[in-house]
């Protein structure tokens, strides 16, 4: 796992657009500097995006893709249709991201608001703190959905029933276009499959990974 440009404990630059080939270029300096050969991607939401596009631009480096809600599967406009998409751009844009605001933006990306927890709000709130509005006000990643079936490598997706930040019926374009894929669809769950349902999450990737 690592941070995004933008995000976490990485670098934050104010002078860069966070278009998606900023963040493609990012992971691909990062594979060649690690010296890692095909690898497995796995991504979230934007993460998601990442991978699919890395894939597309090095078919031969990625053995595998496991996918969790991914962006870049629709345009720009519906994604804004989304109600967490919304939230979350007005609340950057508003300051509101304190602690309780960043818990209101956290729980509309789980079902079970329980998995916001103080410790995930206590790493949170200070990284936000220190982004850049550019990455949002910046941030472009096209539709891709015309290039899936360049995509040749297994795929496992993920989508819960109960997301708000990408479209669920993004599984369809995955599995209608790709040759190789599969998606589980979970109820009673939002955009962190891999947290509401963590044990289903773990056992089902490594068990793809192993067998393809």
């Amino acid at each position: 796992m690592f941070d995004l440009p933008g995000y976490g404990l990485s670098s934050k630059p104010d002078d860069k657009e966070y278009v998606l080939d900023f963040f493609v270029d990012a992971l691909k300096e990062l594979v060649d500097q690690l010296g890692i050969g095909p690898c497995a991607l796995v991504g979230n939401s934007l993460g998601g995006a990442i991978a699919i596009k890395y894939a597309l631009d090095r078919p031969a480096g990625v053995t595998h893709l496991i996918l969790m809600g991914p962006g870049g599967l629709e345009e720009r406009e519906r994604y804004f249709q989304m109600e967490g998409i919304q939230r979350m751009m007005n609340d950057f844009a508003m300051d509101a991201l304190d602690r309780e605001g960043m818990r209101r933006l956290l729980s509309i990306l789980v079902f079970d608001p329980s998995h916001v927890t103080d410790e995930l709000l206590s790493e949170r709130v200070p990284v936000c703190a220190t982004q850049p509005k550019t990455v949002l006000s910046t941030m472009r990643v096209p539709n891709l959905s015309d290039r899936l079936h360049e995509i040749k490598c297994p795929v496992l997706g993920f989508w819960g029933s109960d997301d708000k930040f990408c479209p669920v019926e993004g599984a369809l374009k995955v599995l209608r276009n790709c040759d190789d894929a599969r998606f589980l669809l979970v109820n009673q769950c939002g955009h962190w499959v891999m947290v509401e349902h963590r044990e289903l999450f773990n056992r089902t990737s490594l068990e793809f990974l192993d067998n393809g």
